[in-house]
């Protein structure tokens, strides 16, 4: 019989591992509710046709690495491969952005059918913020400043902020028209990738991985003296309040983005760490996308963070123990497993934020305890049948020299209470 394994691309993420996700998860989710942002969730599933009009139909996404199929209705679907089309759908079906503002938040996972490398997996977990409503610098600094808290909340060092311009549709359309007359006529250097995004996606020309294409690139018409006085100084605002916040930029003349959506501001957050995967969160500006689905005009602003990636910068130093998988762990025997049980769930009940895992299917005292260390819990809780008659219940540290001491049931919260941290 054949082996059932997972699907190339898609992994597990094993107990041992899991711990380290729900650190990243949890306090990504309190920064971004510090800021004032809420959760949206909305289907894993969208109709095709939302990410060909939101990413744009000559983009890689659409043309290679969608998972896109007929049901049995005959209307094709696509399991999402990003998140910012979906919740601006939920976002105009619900009617969130007439004459409102709005920040939110997302997280979940994402699928592209690309070939599965260090970093980059066919399905993916993101998490993100996308705000609706605002037209002015403060909001892109403000979410620029909010990344900058996520990483020294979750202890990264050394992720570098690139940041560029794409001005608007109009300045754009007029650098587009100089890139590729400059491209045209370098053609004999471009690879066949570069070529055909030159009637296609000139802009992604830019930022091709191929080092005879990057020299070309080198010496190509700059974007930013294509813009209008407007577009420049919102982009001035946002540089000079990250100077005054402290927080380190550089700007990347080569940075576009690879969705079509893009306007005015966008970013990356990478790290040297990762190879060449090395970006951990990137996003921009999308003023027009919202029209583009059928809403009203609604300046907007977003970023995606790849929860691997990050996983990645905080595995050799895990800010966690990968271990503990309890604060308390509850040993039992003879025909004590039952009330010991009983007494662990009113503990639970008592003591909300404290973990405690019970020994299930017997076993010797000396193997219980080995799984009680195993478990990295802090203390054992120990009821034999002489302590079930006399109403006590042993309390042994695992991890520092105290003496064992008995405790009447009924006064284990109290007891507990000063010692579980």
């Amino acid at each position: 019989m054949k082996k059932i394994q997972s699907i190339r691309g898609m992994h597990d993420i094993l107990p041992g591992e899991s711990r380290l996700w729900q650190f990243v998860e949890e306090t990504t989710k309190t920064v971004f509710d510090s800021f004032g942002y809420q959760q949206i969730r909305t289907p894993v599933m969208e109709q095709s046709d939302l990410f060909h009009r939101a990413i744009g139909e000559v983009t890689d996404i659409v043309e290679k690495e969608m998972y896109s199929f007929d049901d049995r209705n005959g209307d094709s679907l696509t399991l999402r491969p990003e998140g910012t089309a979906g919740v601006v759908r939920a976002c105009i079906e619900h009617g969130l952005l007439h004459n409102q503002r709005q920040r939110l938040w997302y997280q979940g996972a994402m699928f592209r059918h690309e070939r599965p490398q260090k970093g980059r997996y066919r399905q993916f977990y993101q998490m993100g913020v996308e705000a609706f409503g605002m037209q002015g610098p403060d909001i892109d600094l403000e979410i620029l400043l909010m990344t900058a808290t996520l990483w020294r909340r979750l202890g990264i060092e050394g992720a570098e902020l690139q940041l560029n311009t794409l001005g608007t549709l109009q300045e754009r359309a007029l650098y587009r028209q100089q890139l590729v007359d400059y491209l045209t006529r370098h053609s004999e250097s471009l690879d066949e990738d570069s070529k055909r995004r030159l009637t296609s996606n000139p802009l992604r020309v830019l930022d091709s991985k191929n080092t005879e294409v990057q020299q070309v690139v080198s010496d190509a018409p700059l974007l930013m003296e294509y813009l209008g006085d407007e577009s420049r100084r919102h982009f001035e605002q946002i540089c000079e309040g990250l100077q005054e916040a402290g927080v380190d930029y550089s700007i990347n003349p080569q940075l576009v983005r690879g969705l079509d959506y893009y306007v005015l501001t966008v970013f990356e957050w990478v790290s040297d760490r990762l190879g060449a995967q090395g970006t951990i969160c990137a996003g921009g500006r999308y003023d027009g996308l919202v029209e583009q689905l059928g809403g009203k005009p609604t300046p907007a602003i977003g970023f995606g963070m790849g929860l691997e990636r990050v996983i990645s910068l905080l595995e050799e130093t895990p800010p966690v123990s990968m271990e503990k998988s309890a604060d308390i762990y509850f040993v039992a025997s003879g025909n004590t497993e039952i009330k010991a049980q009983l007494i662990a769930n009113e503990l639970r009940r008592d003591m909300a934020d404290v973990h405690i895992v019970t020994n299930c299917g017997g076993g010797s005292f000396k193997s219980q305890f080995k799984k009680a260390d195993r478990s990295g819990a802090s203390f054992a809780l120990i009821l034999g049948e002489d302590e079930l008659q006399r109403g006590v219940v042993g309390v042994k540290s695992l991890r520092e020299d105290r003496a064992q001491k008995e405790v009447l049931i009924n006064d284990l919260p109290n007891s507990l209470e000063g010692l579980v941290q």
